[in-house]
């Protein structure tokens, strides 16, 4: 009934017992579906190994701005040779973080538009992290043609029950997923009249946070998907503890309330449109 779209199961955090204690975990579930997400080269092959050994499983490779720092081309043609593998949706995830600053943010630069230039080469739906940094980012996703007419081009419209974007029944879908949408209400209308789709974690549950409340008020459900971004930003009644993937169900069911909506609505709609965005038939 859910799908998460964005969890690092190939966390190197994680001991191989904790890895089949999640594997386990998400079996029992409601989960039909997760996307294992990579920030590196190393957590891009493993996510691309879960996706190979799990039928629920599907990867998404590319490299994290926290990891940009020394990158080099080989390592660019590699991700691109793992993008081609079976059970591979998504170039990401990649963008720019200057909250910690963890890579100098002019190599966080040039490899975002470098990511950006291979997940159009490919035609592949891209991932986005943006911190403190969603101007710029916005900026680059324009300047590299992430939100161009032809990259619309290359997608089916996606449904627009309220006619949000443009007065009609479908809208444009340039496949860019902003993971763990932090930003304002105002800011989320501006991506998905471009043509992006928000993905809503945890931190929705988080007493107080009126701003992703506000985002989720906003923006119709035809362009969210819920995530867990685990083992990070575990949803309340569990924060503090390790983030899971069947803990999206927490976050569902807090998009259901502030939607005045059904949480097996929210499960089917979010499922639909991730299977949508990234192309699973």
């Amino acid at each position: 009934m859910l799908f998460d779209s964005h969890a690092h199961l190939n966390n190197e955090g994680m001991t191989e017992e904790e890895r089949e204690e999640t594997v386990r975990a998400i079996k029992s579930s409601q989960l039909d579906y997760v996307m294992d997400i990579g920030f590196d080269l190393a957590s891009s092959r493993l996510a691309v190994e879960h996706a190979g050994k799990y039928p629920w499983c599907y990867a998404a490779v590319g490299v994290h701005p926290h990891d940009t720092e020394g990158m080099d081309d080989m390592q660019l043609v590699m991700i691109k040779g793992l993008a081609k593998k079976n059970k591979v949706k998504a170039i990401g995830e990649i963008g720019l973080d200057f909250h910690y600053d963890y890579s100098p943010r002019d190599e966080q630069r040039e490899w975002f538009r470098k990511q950006i230039r291979l997940a159009n080469e490919l035609r592949m739906p891209i991932v986005i992290h943006s911190r403190e940094a969603d101007q710029e980012v916005m900026d680059i996703l324009k300047e590299e043609g992430a939100f161009s007419d032809e990259r619309k081009s290359w997608f089916h419209e996606r449904p627009d029950t309220t006619g949000f974007v443009k007065g009609d029944t479908a809208a444009p879908d340039a496949r860019v997923l902003l993971h763990c949408f932090s930003g304002s209400a105002e800011l989320g209308r501006q991506y998905v009249k471009l043509g992006a789709t928000l993905s809503i974690a945890g931190p929705v549950t988080y007493k107080n946070n009126r701003k992703t409340t506000a985002v989720v008020e906003e923006i119709p459900i035809d362009f969210l998907l819920v995530e867990t971004d685990s083992p990070y930003l575990t949803p309340e009644p569990y924060r503090g503890r390790k983030n899971m993937s069947p803990y999206v169900e927490h976050t569902a069911r807090k998009v259901a309330e502030i939607k005045g909506l059904t949480f097996e609505e929210i499960a089917v709609a979010t499922k639909a449109n991730a299977m949508r965005f990234f192309g699973i038939k």
